[in-house]
């Protein structure tokens, strides 16, 4: 998911997104354990669009904030 698909979501949905994909990469990682995982690069993707969509909701905090 890129910046600019994030900044064009609401708070809500950014909120939801962030708590499927944390979801989602405790499964991934589950699954890498036990060597089911086919993608390991599926666990990089998924952390940085983690910190991609914490960081657009830090942004709008600091706006609020000034």
């Amino acid at each position: 998911m890129r910046a600019y698909e994030i900044r064009n979501m609401s708070d809500q949905d950014i909120a939801s997104r962030l708590e499927e994909a944390y979801e989602e990469l405790f499964n991934l990682r589950f699954q890498y354990a036990i060597g089911q995982a086919k993608d390991s690069n599926q666990v990089t993707r998924l952390k940085r669009d983690i910190a991609r969509m914490k960081t657009v909701l830090n942004e709008r905090k600091l706006v609020v904030l000034e």
